[in-house]
């Protein structure tokens, strides 16, 4: 996997690089809260759990999982919800892909609309957080089956700062910090 920045701190971001599990679970966390601490919650797991392994997330007793993604710093400001829903994702990809995450994408060579779809039934995923994935997958790890840019929409465009999918630095987080404001703004006066 290439070199991701999306915690902007390097232990955790070296983790993301590294285990797609955390990158994962990372984008599921990406909702309500700031990104780069979205990111940084897989490190927390890990961290409180000595390593962060598929299968003893999904098998942890909810209340314990709940209380060590909860306590400060939690991995989200809605910590145990968040805990459920990552223990979600867990089973889920246990019990369709054997807890292979990068089975998603690569099981049976897929096409960028087959993995999109894979994605978007990922628990706590929806249309647009498994896009900006597919993106994410494409534009910095270089994993692009085809159709990806099509299946990915506007996420994939070159050079945009829309996304996770396009944070490369500190810069560019603070570029798309922007652009999801001006979103908001527009939305507003919608």
């Amino acid at each position: 996997m290439g070199k991701l920045t999306l915690a902007q701190e390097p232990e955790a971001d070296e983790l993301l690089s590294e285990s797609s599990l955390a990158l994962v679970i990372g984008m599921l966390l990406d909702q309500q809260y700031p990104l780069e601490h979205a990111f940084r919650g897989p490190k927390k797991i890990a961290d409180r759990m000595g390593g962060l392994d598929i299968h003893r997330i999904a098998e942890a007793d909810t209340a314990e999982f709940e209380e060590l993604c909860a306590t400060p710093p939690a991995i989200h400001r809605y910590g145990r919800s968040m805990a459920r829903r990552t223990q979600d994702l867990a089973r889920y990809v246990i019990e369709h892909y054997n807890g292979d995450v990068e089975a998603i994408w690569t099981k049976g060579d897929p096409d960028g609309k087959e993995v999109l779809r894979r994605l978007k039934d990922l628990p706590g995923y929806g249309d647009q957080k498994a896009r900006i994935f597919l993106a994410l997958l494409g534009k910095q790890l270089e994993i692009r089956p085809k159709g990806w840019e099509d299946a990915a929409g506007a996420y994939a465009e070159p050079g945009s700062r829309r996304s996770a999918a396009d944070i490369v630095d500190a810069e560019s987080l603070l570029e798309v910090r922007a652009f999801k404001k001006q979103m908001k703004a527009a939305a507003k006066k919608g």
